[in-house]
This record gives C-alpha cells, structure tokens and sequence, in this order.
C-alpha cells in the first residue's frame, strides 16, 4: 500500500483547520496528522512527527507565517502551500512567499471562507500533492539555497481545479501544418516550455546566457498577474532581456518573452521573421498558456529553424507539441529526471521519442548557446 501524504495545517481560525481538514481527508492519499493554531504550537507537533507539506496561514499570533517559512526553508526545507487572505495574485506578500519557499499560493477570501475552501477542495488536494512530489528536489538543495531559493518560486500558483477541465488539444488554436513556413527564413528561434519547479529552472538557464543569443519564446505556467513580476526579477538578473510578451512582439537575439498568464502564446511569421500572437483560447493540455500551443505553432511556423527545450514540469502539457517539432526537424532536448523538480513533462515527452537529448539542467544554458552560434 502507498504511504499517505503526512499534512499539518497551521492557521489561527479553528474554521479554516476543520474545513481544510475534512477536505483533505475525502482524498484516500493524504493524511492530516495535526493542526496547529500558530507556528509555536507547529514547532512543537513537528518534534513528534514532521509533515510531508505543510499549509500556512500567514497572519498569526506569536509569529507570522513568513518568519516561520523562512526558519523552515533555512533549517529543513518542507514542502509549504501558503493558504490567506493576505495573499492575492500578484501581491508584494504572494511574492515574498515564493522568494522564501512556498511552493503554491491560494488566496481565501475574509468572508465566505467555508464555502470557499469546500469550492476549491480539489485545488487543495492537487496543491498537496504536487507539493509532495516536489519534495525529494527540494530536500537536495543546499540549505543556504533555501533562503531566497526558488523551488519556492516554483510552480503553477495555484495548480488549480485542472483535473476537471476539457482536455483541448492544440488544435483548438492553430490546425497542425506544414504550410505555414512561407519563404525561406534564416532567422531561428528558441521555445522553452515548463511547469512546476520551472521558475527556478527557468532562473538556471536564461541567467547563464549570454547578451547575443537568439530570440527565446517561454511558456511557463502561471496565471495572471504572475508573470509580470517574474519577467521583471529575472530580467533584472540576467545578461539578455526578460519581459512579458505582447501581441506582435517580435522575437529577437538577446530577448526571451514569457507568455502572460491567462493567454496563449503563438509563434507567428511575418515575412522572413518571428514575432509572437497572445490571444485568448480555452484551456489546452489544461492549462493557459500552454506549452503544446506554443510548440505547435513553432513546428509550424518555424520548423527545422528551432531548438525545443522542455523543462521539470507536472502532467505532459508540450509533450505532443515537442514531439511535433522534432517531426518538424527542429532540435529538440528535455531535461533528465535527476535535474527535475517533478518529471512529469520531460517523461512523457521522452516516452514520445520526442528528445533527440536528454540532459541535466546544468548542461541546458551551453546547449543553447551552442545552438546559437553555429553557423
């Protein structure tokens, strides 16, 4: 029998430990062993026995959950989903809970709490267990890493309720053709495409690059008013551009243009150049962006002029699409398992025959730049 996921729930309200509670129990995989009011009390329901993941409230009495997250992440890196009012989408504070460790954020709403937790109970339970097979990545970090490390920025934040989506194909945006090449172009583009652990794998790569490299197009999942921030931060780190992409922005050496949460991202031709399409579109792969969109449309659009790149990632969103263009003739690599915060994506596109490499992370950034300057 598979052993459950050991969950501890730490929040002030006794209604929000009871409904997360009995949430979490009707999932036959998860087991809450305790709840805490405060990370006092935490601290000490920890010396009997330490959860798998753990879910923080972050205004507490005694301590706030921010300072305990940032001991846990600094002392024994546990896998966290911050769960409070305090944290909506795209806030100072969600993102300060990435930068320290969370895992995934869900906001709750002041008023109305039970029927929202009872809502998004499949949220939560997805949350957990995404989380739970973070866990192992996480632990191998240095611990010094833990502290403005980004497994914590990690991940679909929230993972959302996409077990009961349509499962869409790429099909539903833009038909599979190889007619859309136009006239010979000598221009080459770069796709990325990645999902949980990703924002710390995307950290990786795109800091090692150098300014001249080709036109990089990302899709990473996030919802909205993530990604701004995100592109913000690591441009401010990198040697290359880093911004979120706009309808018609052109893809160009030395910019990576991440999709915005909520909007599909398309690599399109106008004449012998990339730029890309952000529009809106039904969930595909189940999730928006997606990354078998935008690999689509680079097998179309671009074909053999592209290097395809899939990254640690839950659920096999880009696995077609990779398999897609390496049909193209575009070069094609996904990360190895070792490297993954979860090998979900890189798995299923390798099971496709997909990759004509399987690396490490480590080795991406000098694939790139290898792919760059050839001639």
């Amino acid at each position: 029998m598979t052993e459950k996921i050991k969950v501890m729930i730490v929040d002030d309200s006794t209604l929000v430990r009871q409904v997360i509670s009995q949430m979490l129990e009707r999932d036959s995989d998860i087991k809450v062993i305790a709840t805490a009011p405060d990370p006092i009390f935490a601290r000490e329901k920890m010396k009997a026995e330490w959860p798998d993941v753990l879910i923080l409230d972050i205004e507490m009495p005694r301590m706030d959950g921010l300072s305990f997250l940032r001991q846990l992440m600094s002392e024994h890196p546990t896998p966290t989903i911050i769960c409070s009012h305090m944290a909506e989408k795209g806030s100072q504070i969600t993102q300060e809970a990435l930068a320290i460790g969370a895992l995934s954020v869900i906001g709750k709403p002041q008023v109305g709490v039970r029927q929202f937790l009872a809502e998004t109970a499949q949220e939560f339970c997805r949350a957990v267990h995404a989380a739970a097979q973070a866990a192992p990545a996480l632990k191998k970090l240095p611990r010094a890493a833990h502290r403005e490390s980004a497994i914590a920025r990690a991940a679909t934040l929230p993972p959302a309720t996409v077990s009961d989506r349509p499962k869409y194909t790429a099909d539903v945006m833009l038909p599979l053709s190889r007619n859309n090449l136009l006239t010979p172009t000598s221009e080459r583009v770069i796709a990325i495409g990645t999902s949980t652990g990703g924002t710390q794998a995307l950290e990786r790569v795109l800091t090692r690059l150098p300014a001249d490299v080709l036109g990089i197009v990302v899709v990473q999942h996030m919802p909205e008013n993530f990604t701004g921030m995100f592109t913000q931060r690591l441009s401010s780190q990198c040697k290359i551009k880093v911004r979120e992409a706009r309808d018609g922005d052109r893809v160009s050496p030395g910019l990576a243009l991440i999709a915005p949460g909520g909007k599909h991202m398309l690599l399109k031709r106008a004449g012998s150049q990339f730029c890309v399409e952000v529009r809106d579109g039904p969930h595909v792969s189940r999730h928006i962006p997606s990354v078998d969109v935008l690999f689509r449309s680079v097998a179309c659009y671009a074909g053999a002029n592209a290097l395809g790149i899939i990254m640690t990632g839950m659920g096999d969103d880009g696995a077609m699409g990779l398999k897609e263009m390496h049909d193209a003739g575009a070069h094609t690599i996904a990360q190895d398992e070792a490297s993954c915060v979860v090998f979900g994506m890189p798995k299923e596109a390798i099971k496709l025959g997909a990759a004509d490499k399987v690396m490490p992370l480590a080795k991406i950034p000098d694939a790139i730049v290898a792919y760059s300057r050839r001639g």
